[in-house]
């Protein structure tokens, strides 16, 4: 009989599974990736492989919940301890420099290509409102905190502003996946974006 897995080494193999995958998405696309990408990648075997996630859809979910949970808990915490609500969040929407460049998270096209095909499927249209409304409480729960601290202010309501940050970051990504660099600009593009933070925020 074979040994009995522990649950912390059942959860570990899940993540390291996880992490695999993400690379894999990157590399391939949502639609292109199989579950067999994903076994090459882990070593595992069908049966390993299906003992932890049923089939892609269920697997790229459990990605993205992952990144949803931890990014909502890694903001929380930021936001006891930080001392500039800006730098915080320049560093939610471009990494812990902080500053615009060229470069985005290199999982976004797969996750628009994972939500535009779905767009007709009950499922995925709750995981892309779920992802959104998360998206939206993380930049609020910074720019009110920033506006009740007297940094920012309030001209503008910070719902409406979460918005606007997650609309153009999610277009920039749109656009990023399927046009040349040359055409989308994408560092100047979130240059001027932050400009207009700026003057919105009177930062």
């Amino acid at each position: 009989m074979a040994p009995r897995m522990s649950e912390e080494h059942l959860q570990q193999r899940r993540a390291d599974i996880m992490h695999a995958a993400i690379d894999v998405f990157i590399e391939q696309g949502y639609a292109h990736t199989t579950m067999k990408h994903v076994m090459d990648a882990t070593g595992l075997s069908r049966g390993g492989l299906y003992r932890y996630f049923s089939n892609k859809e269920d697997l790229f979910e459990a990605i993205i919940e992952k990144q949803l949970s931890d990014a909502a808990a890694n903001t929380e915490q930021l936001l006891r301890a930080t001392e500039s609500h800006w730098e915080l969040l320049m560093q939610l929407m471009f990494g812990k420099s902080g500053n615009p460049d060229a470069e985005m998270d290199p999982l976004a096209p797969s996750k628009l290509e994972f939500f535009i095909t779905g767009r007709n499927d009950g499922r995925r249209k709750a995981y892309a409102k779920k992802r959104y409304d998360l998206g939206v409480r993380i930049y609020r729960d910074v720019i009110k905190a920033g506006q009740d601290a007297g940094e920012f202010s309030n001209r503008y309501e910070s719902d409406l502003l979460a918005r606007s940050i997650i609309t153009f970051i999610d277009g920039l990504a749109l656009e990023d996946s399927i046009l040349p660099d040359d055409d989308v600009q994408l560092e100047k593009q979130s240059g001027l974006f932050v400009d207009y933070l700026k003057m919105a925020l009177d930062v």
